[in-house]
C-alpha cells in the first residue's frame, strides 16, 4: 500500500474539506459553495462513496483529499503530503528499493489466487464429480446468478489436480505453497493439494481480488474426520483477522442504508445478498477485531451484529462488542454539573445493535424464505445496551449488594456513551430498577464512570492514535474500488511512457490539439501521485538528449519515489514499438481514459439530480441537468474520435470518401 493510500485510508475527504467549505448532505454527497470561486448557488459536491469533490461551477474541476488540500492551501504535493501525513498519523519513511519487488512478488501470488478461482469455479459448472456441490448449492437455495457472481467453485477430491493444473500454468511450486493452495510433504518427496472435494469460496479484499479460500466439507468420511469449513492458512496476502467476507460487494449498500450488518457464515452472506439485503458481511470465523472495524466505519459508523439465539453469553461475541464500542467514533458534548460548572463528555457517534435471529433460522434461510421478515429482524435490532442488561441480569447475583454493585459498574459506561438524553435517562430508570436502587445514585455513577473514562480518554489518546497506526491494517487499498484500479492503470501506461519518451509530450500535445481536443492536463489523471509525476516533468521541459527518467527524481517529492519506480518498472516491460505506434497508443489511451472520466462525472451528475428532483431545487436541477448535456457532448466527440481511429472508422471514412484503402495505412 503506497503512502497517499494508506492516508486516504486514513482520512474521510468529508470531515478535511468541512473545515475548509461548510457542507450540507444532500442524499448520500455534500454539497457547498466552490472555495475556489466567488458564487451565490453551491455547485461543489463531495462525494464519501468515491472520496472524490467536483466544481460543478466557474472551476469545473475536482479530484481527491490531495488535489483538493494543494489547491485550497496552494501546495505542491510533498507540502499537501506532509500535511495530511501528520492528520492522518502516518509516519513518512524512505521506502526501500525493494518494496516495488515486494509488490510485484504480491502480484503474482494474486495471479495464482485468481488461476485458481477460474479453475475451481469451472470444475463446479463442468465436472460431473461437482455433481455434490451443485446439488448442495441447490439445497441452499443459492442460485446459478449467485454462483457466479461470488465465482464459488469445486475442488477435485484428488490429490495434485490444482497442483498440476498451476504448474501447466507455469508457476512453481514454491510460489503455489506459498499462497496456501499445496502442502509439502513431510517426507520431503513433494506437494499436495490442500483443498480436496470442497466447495470452494473466494474470499476477496476490497478491490474483488481473490486473496484466500474458504473450502466447505461436502461429505463427510468416518475415516478421515475433518472440520466442515475450513480457510487459507495466513499469509503475506490473507490475515483472517484483517478481512470481512463480502466487504467488496457490500460496500456501496452499506454507504447507501449507512448500516453494516455482520453475520457469521459464507452462506449467510450469500444468501442474503441473493435476496437483495446486501449490506452484509461476515467475520472469518473470530470476534471482531479492530482492523476489521476500521474498514467498516470508513463506509458506516452502524453496525449490527446478527446473532444466533444461544450467542448471548458467547464470551467472543462480548469481546467483539468491546472491540466495536472502542473503535466507533465519538464526539465530546459540553455538560452542566450541579455547581453550575461546564465539563466534556464522550458519546458514542453510532450505533451498536444486536439483531435476534429467530430459533433455529439462519440468516440465510431466512433471507431466502422470507426476505421481508429479514429485513424486520434487522430492523428491529436493539441496542448493546439492551444486550447486556439481559446478560447482567442472567450473570450477576442481584440478590446481593456485591452484584448490585457489579451490575452498575458493567452498564454505566455504555449508558453514559449513549447520545440521547431521553435514551440515558430510559437506562438509568431500567438499571434502577434492575438492581433496586435509586435512580439518582444510578445516575450519579453513570456520570462519574463517564467523567473517568473521558479523562483517560484524553491523557492517553494520542499513545492509542499512535499504536493504532502501527497496527496492521489489514488490506491497504481498501479505498480504491475495482474501476478506480482500472483508471489508475490506464493513467500509469500513459505516464510510464512519456517517463521513458518525454521527447514524445509535445507531439502527443500536437496530436490532440489537431483533434480539436485539449492536450494532455494533469486533472486528466485522478491519482494524486500520477498528477504531480507529469507535472513535473511537464516543468521539466525542455529535456536535453541527455535525459534519464530517474533525473525525475530530484524534482520530486520522496514519498513519490517509489511511486515513479513502479511506473517505470511496468513501462520497461511493455513491448517495443516504433515512435510512430507509441504516439498513436499514447493517443488512443488518453482518449479512452477522457471517456471513462467523462462517464463517472455523468454518473455523479445522475445521482445529484435525482437528488434535485426529490427536493424540489429547479435551479440546481437545470445546472446539473446542462452539466451533464456538455458531459454527453464530449463523449460524443471522443467516441467519434474513437471511432475514425479504429480500422473500421479509417474504412468507413475511406468508402465515404470515395477512394481504397489498403491494411499497410491503417
Amino acid at each position: 500500500m503506497s503512502v497517499t493510500d494508506e492516508i486516504k485510508e486514513r482520512l474521510d475527504i468529508v470531515e478535511v474539506i468541512s473545515n475548509h467549505v461548510p457542507l450540507k448532505k444532500a442524499g448520500r454527497n455534500y454539497k457547498g459553495l466552490c472555495p475556489f470561486h466567488n458564487e451565490k448557488t453551491p455547485s461543489f459536491v463531495v462525494f464519501p462513496d468515491a472520496q472524490t469533490w467536483h466544481c460543478f461551477g466557474a472551476c469545473s474541476t475536482g479530484g481527491d483529499i490531495f488535489t483538493f488540500v494543494m489547491k485550497r492551501e496552494n501546495l505542491d504535493f510533498g507540502e499537501a503530503l506532509q500535511m495530511l501525513a501528520a492528520r492522518a498519523g502516518v509516519e513518512l519513511k524512505p521506502r526501500e528499493t525493494a518494496a516495488s519487488a515486494d509488490e510485484q512478488h504480491l502480484d503474482l501470488l494474486r495471479q495464482i489466487l485468481a488461476e485458481a478461482a477460474v479453475f475451481f469455479n469451472y470444475l463446479l459448472n463442468r465436472a460431473p464429480e461437482a455433481e455434490i456441490a451443485r446439488s448442495y448449492l441447490d439445497l441452499r437455495g443459492l442460485v446459478r446468478e449467485t454462483w457466479e457472481g461470488w465465482q464459488l467453485g469445486y475442488t477435485l477430491d484428488s490429490w495434485e489436480a490444482l497442483k498440476t493444473h498451476l504448474e501447466k500454468k507455469g508457476f512453481a511450486p514454491a510460489e503455489l505453497e506459498e499462497t496456501g493452495l499445496i502442502i509439502g510433504r513431510e517426507d520431503g518427496s513433494g506437494f499436495y493439494d490442500r483443498f480436496r472435494g470442497r466447495l470452494m469460496i473466494p474470499i476477496r479484499d476490497a478491490l474483488g481480488r481473490t486473496i484466500a479460500f474458504g473450502a466447505r466439507q461436502l461429505k463427510e468420511d468416518p475415516e478421515r474426520p475433518q472440520p466442515k469449513y475450513i480457510n487459507s492458512p495466513q499469509g503475506p496476502l490473507f490475515d483472517k483477522s484483517n478481512c470481512l467476507y463480502g466487504l467488496d460487494m457490500a460496500r456501496k449498500a452499506i454507504r447507501d442504508e449507512n448500516l453494516v450488518v455482520i453475520v457469521e457464515g459464507y452462506m449467510d452472506v450469500l444468501g442474503s445478498h441473493q435476496a437483495g439485503v446486501r449490506n452484509v458481511v461476515a467475520g472469518m470465523g473470530t470476534a471482531l477485531t479492530e482492523s476489521q472495524l476500521r474498514q467498516v466505519k470508513r463506509h458506516s459508523n452502524n453496525i449490527t451484529l446478527a446473532l444466533d439465539p444461544d450467542a448471548a453469553g458467547d464470551h467472543a461475541v462480548l469481546r467483539g462488542l468491546e472491540t466495536a464500542r472502542n473503535a466507533l467514533d465519538r464526539e465530546w458534548q459540553p455538560v452542566f454539573s450541579p455547581t453550575g460548572l461546564v465539563r466534556q463528555e464522550s458519546r458514542l457517534k453510532a450505533q451498536l445493535r444486536i439483531a435476534a435471529l429467530p430459533d433455529g433460522l439462519d440468516p440465510d434461510e431466512l433471507a431466502l424464505s422470507d426476505v421481508q421478515r429479514w429485513r424486520q429482524v434487522i430492523a428491529d435490532a436493539r441496542p448493546i445496551v439492551d444486550f447486556y442488561l439481559n446478560l447482567v441480569r442472567g450473570e450477576e447475583d442481584l440478590t446481593t449488594a456485591r452484584g448490585k454493585a457489579n451490575a452498575v459498574e458493567r452498564m454505566a459506561p455504555l449508558i453514559g456513551e449513549l447520545g440521547s438524553p431521553i435514551e440515558r435517562e430510559h437506562y438509568v430508570q431500567q438499571l434502577a430498577r434492575l438492581t433496586g436502587s435509586s435512580e439518582r445514585l444510578v445516575a450519579e455513577r453513570v456520570s462519574i464512570v463517564n467523567r473517568i473514562a473521558a479523562g483517560q480518554a484524553r491523557t492517553s489518546g494520542a499513545q492509542r492514535a499512535t499504536e493504532a497506526v502501527s497496527r496492521t491494517s489489514g488490506d491497504g487499498n481498501a479505498s480504491q474500488p475495482p474501476s478506480e484500479a482500472a483508471r489508475a492503470a490506464l493513467e500509469e501506461h500513459i505516464l510510464g511512457y512519456l517517463l521513458i519518451r518525454p521527447d514524445l509530450l509535445a507531439d502527443l500535445d500536437a496530436q490532440m490539439i489537431d483533434l480539436h481536443v485539449p492536450p494532455l492536463n494533469p486533472s486528466d489523471f485522478a491519482g494524486a501521485e500520477n498528477r504531480a509525476v507529469l507535472t513535473a516533468l511537464q516543468d521539466a521541459l525542455p529535456i536535453g538528449e541527455e535525459w534519464r527518467p530517474q533525473d525525475l527524481s530530484s524534482t520530486i517529492a520522496e514519498a513519490l519515489h517509489p511511486h515513479l519506480r513502479k511506473v517505470l518498472e511496468r513501462a520497461q516491460q511493455l513491448p517495443t514499438l516504433t515512435d510512430e505506434k507509441i504516439g498513436q497508443d499514447l493517443i488512443d489511451s488518453l482518449i479512452r481514459l477522457r471517456a471513462r472520466n467523462l462517464g463517472e462525472q455523468i454518473e455523479h451528475l445522475e445521482v445529484l439530480i435525482l437528488e434535485c428532483q426529490d427536493t424540489g431545487d429547479r435551479e440546481q436541477l437545470r445546472t446539473y441537468q446542462d452539466a451533464v448535456e456538455s458531459c454527453k457532448a464530449q463523449i460524443r466527440h471522443v467516441q467519434k474520435l474513437r471511432f475514425n481511429r479504429s480500422m473500421s472508422g479509417a474504412l468507413a471514412l475511406a468508402s465515404a470518401q470515395g477512394r481504397p484503402t489498403h491494411h499497410a495505412e491503417l
